[in-house]
């Protein structure tokens, strides 16, 4: 019998209703448009279009491993961040929409945006945070560190996907330890999971994005702690810090920073209310225009 693409859609719909997965006909359209390359209004506007063989195994191979709860964004390879489409590969972690709580964040800081800024991203895995602010900022350069080679070649390929490799550079390197100079702002997203609380998360996260940048240590600040003592020699005077923090850490992050000397700007919520961005400035005037930049050490 040869399969139509209505047919194919209810066989993912009802398979992954029996796999106990939330929303199936939903996630069964995300999956075969994505497969197929097919728009919204073509998938359900022709359902009895005939599909060939090798299409329909590409949407069956894919529909087995979203069963084992694989996310779509790791079976395609690719998810979209500010808009811009990045490539995942194991050693990064999936972008989730929150993590853009901190790109509005600096938005909405008193920062110009035509002005030659140098911007640092510390853990930048796919390069998600500091490949958007470039598309915001066209005069800044950035530099991305992560201690996972692999994540710091998907972030250069993504650069060079999106046009801005002359822009951003990417260092193999632990934390700040790696790289020198100063910077106008700073990012990152820590690993921000509390070591016994990695045996609790869903499937989606435990088995498929990288432990290395879960494991946040015994209480899930330790990449904070790692990234406050850098700070203050990297940071221009009035230089910005904005890190993203797991449920309920904002309190204790921002104590980190203001051991470091920082002072604490705010912390913004995302779109579910809750609070997931943490801003500290360095001491000394806000930062003025840069005139002139150079290529940091490698």
């Amino acid at each position: 019998m040869t399969d139509t693409l209505g047919s194919l859609l209810g066989e993912a719909a009802s398979i992954l209703s029996r796999a106990g997965l939330i929303e199936p006909r939903r996630r069964a359209r995300q999956l075969v448009a994505s497969v197929l390359d097919l728009t919204p209004a073509a998938l359900v506007g022709r359902p009895e279009q005939l599909l060939d063989a090798r299409r329909v195994d590409l949407v069956r191979l894919a529909l087995r491993r979203m069963v084992d709860r694989e996310p779509l964004s790791r079976i395609l390879g690719r998810r979209e961040f500010w808009g811009l489409e990045l490539a995942l590969s194991p050693d990064t972690l999936d972008p989730r929409p929150e993590t853009e709580t901190i790109v509005e964040a600096v938005l909405g800081r008193s920062f110009d945006r035509e002005a030659p800024q140098r911007f640092l991203d510390l853990g930048t895995g796919t390069g998600c945070i500091l490949l958007a602010l470039l598309s915001e900022f066209p005069a800044a350069v950035g530099f991305g560190v992560d201690i996972a080679p692999d994540a710091a070649i998907t972030a250069r390929s993504n650069a060079i996907t999106l046009n801005l490799a002359e822009r951003a550079h990417f260092l193999v390197g632990d934390w700040a330890t790696a790289i020198s100079g100063s910077f106008d702002l700073i990012v990152s997203n820590p690993p921000y999971i509390a070591r016994a609380a990695l045996a609790e998360l869903p499937r989606e996260v435990a088995y498929y994005d990288p432990c290395l940048a879960l494991d946040g240590g015994p209480d899930g600040l330790a990449g904070y702690r790692s990234l406050a003592g850098g700070l203050p020699e990297l940071l221009k005077p009035g230089g910005i810090f904005a890190c993203e923090v797991g449920i309920g850490q904002a309190p204790a992050v921002e104590q980190i920073l203001r051991g470091s000397g920082l002072t604490i700007e705010g912390c913004e919520p995302d779109l579910a209310g809750i609070a997931r961005c943490v801003l500290a400035r360095a001491p000394g005037l806000v930062a003025q225009k840069v005139v002139g930049m150079r290529r940091l050490p490698v």
